[in-house]
């Protein structure tokens, strides 16, 4: 090895951040004994020992501790380098990978993602759903470039930035006669609750506020899909409290009675990316785009 090579000190940080060789090679595509084979080459060339064996996983040594501090900058250096040359290419090309929740997925981001494919035909933007914790991950681990949730959330090394408040409405169908005056989790309590399935960061949320109320309410049904839920109230099978922005058309209302809440609920949604992740053009403009769904 004649210099520095990039690509050893990008493999060296991901063995050191999947704890393993495996992981690491699973992680680029290679093999283990590729990935050894690189890190050997790296530490002959520095003549230091870069990484120790603990147990069953591995750690940097304290000079691959210092390692790791330098290539963060050196990363950084390289892809401001690699920005400033993008900006000779000419448009907006490449494929960009957004995971959020069904509800942004279906009231947020369809016009938005229209205004981008009028302006850039040749940028491919790709939406996938799914609960927060698993779109976490798949920012985390690289294979989506951004992600549109509710917040808090948390992950290593991602950068996260909230974008706007949504308040949470409650929902009766057009035709129910007995909806109270004033809709507290009081006045719920006895009422038939079609809601969000457990474990999704909305009805996280839900349920807390009727903690607050000191009460625990058992839904009659359980739903993945704000749609779905929507088609239940409107038949007159329970009640829903949903986020506003699922209702604030005309067209998403039929057949509901809009109500607010009492107290206030809400949500906030945020952008989440790596925090090493390279602000290619393609993925500027769609965090231009999503800033302006920002107040």
């Amino acid at each position: 090895m004649h210099g520095l090579n990039l690509k050893h000190l990008h493999t060296f940080a991901q063995v050191i951040e999947h704890g393993s060789f495996s992981g690491a090679a699973e992680r680029q595509g290679l093999t283990q004994p590729a990935v050894s084979l690189q890190i050997r080459q790296l530490e002959t060339w520095l003549n230091l020992k870069l990484i120790e064996r603990v147990g069953k996983r591995i750690k940097p040594t304290s000079a691959g501790n210092t390692l790791l501090e330098h290539i963060g900058r050196i990363n950084a250096v390289v892809e401001d380098a690699l920005l400033d040359l993008s900006s000779h290419a000419q448009g907006v090309a490449g494929q960009i990978s957004i995971g959020t929740g069904a509800t942004a997925c279906i009231h947020l981001l369809p016009p938005i993602l229209q205004t981008l494919r009028r302006k850039f035909p040749a940028l491919d933007v790709r939406v996938s759903t799914g609960n927060t914790d698993g779109i976490l991950r798949a920012v985390e681990e690289n294979r989506l470039d951004l992600a549109l949730v509710t917040l808090p959330a948390a992950g290593r090394s991602l950068s996260i930035c909230p974008l706007l408040e949504d308040e949470f409405v409650v929902i009766f169908s057009s035709e129910q006669a007995d909806v109270p005056q004033c809709v507290t989790p009081q006045s719920l309590a006895s009422m038939p609750l079609v809601v969000f399935e457990a474990g999704s960061s909305t009805r996280l949320l839900i349920d807390e506020w009727y903690l607050q109320a000191g009460l625990r309410v058992k839904p009659v049904m359980e739903l993945g899909s704000i749609e779905a839920i929507k088609e239940m109230v409107a038949a007159g099978l329970g009640y829903s409290i949903v986020p506003a922005m699922s209702v604030a058309s005309t067209h998403y209302r039929r057949g509901l009675r809009v109500e607010p809440l009492k107290p206030p609920l809400s949500r906030t949604l945020g952008i989440v990316l790596r925090q090493d992740k390279p602000l290619g053009k393609a993925l500027r403009q769609v965090l231009d785009a999503l800033q302006t769904l920002a107040p």
